[in-house]
C-alpha cells in the first residue's frame, strides 16, 4: 500500500469513528474538535486526521474555520426547519420505492422494533431502535442518489432528534409509537400511499415540536466558549 492510499484508508477510518461519536452524542453541536487530540486518540498523523475532518465537513457534520479549527456543526432553528421540510418530502418518496420490496421477515422485525421502542428504558436505546426501524424501512429501495441523501439528512439532524425524543418522553406523548405501529400495518398491506402519508405526518410532528423549543438551538457545549459560526 502506498503512503497516499494508507493515509486515505486511515482518514476514512478516523472519519467513521468520529462520525459515530458525533451521532451517539459524545460530541454536542458546537463542540470543538482538536486535531492534536484526534491524532493522539486514533494513533494517526495529522494528514489522515485532516482528511477525516474534510470528509465530515462534506457531510455537514463539521464546520471548519480556516486557521482556527473544527467544530461539530450547530444548526439554527431555521436550518433545522429547512432540513426537516426536505425530509418530509424525500423520505416518503424513498419509502414508496422501498415498501414493495420489503419481505415478511423484515416487516416482522419492524413490528419487533416498534414494540421495543415503546418499552425502551432510555433515550439512546430509543434512538438506536428508531434508526434501525426507519433506515431499515428504506432498505428495499434501489436508488442512485436518494438513499445516500436521506442518510446524510438523518445524520445532520441526529442531535435534534435526540432533543425531540427527550421532549416527547417527558411529556408522555405516545403519538410517535402510534405512528410506528401504523407504518408496520401499512407495510403488511403493501399500502405505499398510506405509509407515505403516515411518514410525512411523523416527520412534520418532529419539526413542529422542535419549533416550540427554540432554546434547543442556542445551547453552548458545557465548558466551551465557541467562536464557530452557526451553519447557514
Amino acid at each position: 500500500m502506498t503512503e497516499l492510499s494508507a493515509h486515505g484508508a486511515a482518514g476514512a477510518r478516523i472519519a467513521t469513528e468520529l462520525r459515530d461519536a458525533i451521532l451517539s452524542g459524545e460530541y454536542a453541536p458546537g463542540a470543538r474538535i482538536r486535531q492534536e487530540d484526534l491524532a493522539e486518540r486514533s494513533g494517526a498523523s495529522r494528514v489522515p486526521v485532516r482528511e477525516a475532518l474534510r470528509i465530515l465537513e462534506s457531510e455537514g457534520l463539521l464546520t471548519l474555520v480556516a486557521n482556527t479549527g473544527a467544530w461539530v456543526t450547530r444548526l439554527t432553528l431555521a436550518d433545522c426547519e429547512e432540513l426537516y421540510r426536505i425530509r418530509e418530502r424525500l423520505e416518503p418518496l424513498l419509502l414508496t420505492y422501498s415498501v414493495p420490496a420489503l419481505s415478511p421477515a423484515e416487516i416482522d422485525r419492524f413490528a419487533e422494533l416498534a414494540e421495543a421502542m415503546e418499552n425502551a428504558d432510555d433515550v439512546e436505546e430509543f434512538l438506536r431502535l428508531d434508526r434501525e426501524f426507519h433506515l431499515g424501512s428504506y432498505s428495499g429501495a434501489e436508488t442512485a442518489v436518494l438513499g445516500d441523501l436521506v442518510l446524510a439528512l438523518w445524520n445532520r439532524t441526529q442531535h435534534y432528534r435526540r432533543a425531540f425524543t427527550r421532549v416527547f418522553r417527558a411529556e408522555g406523548d405516545r403519538s410517535v409509537h402510534h405512528d410506528h405501529q401504523l407504518l408496520v400495518a401499512a407495510f403488511r398491506r403493501g399500502d405505499t400511499e398510506e405509509a407515505e402519508r403516515i411518514l410525512t405526518a411523523h416527520i412534520r410532528r418532529t419539526r413542529l415540536e422542535l419549533a416550540r423549543h427554540p432554546e434547543l438551538f442556542s445551547e453552548e457545549p458545557h465548558g466551551h466558549r465557541n467562536p464557530q459560526p452557526r451553519h447557514r
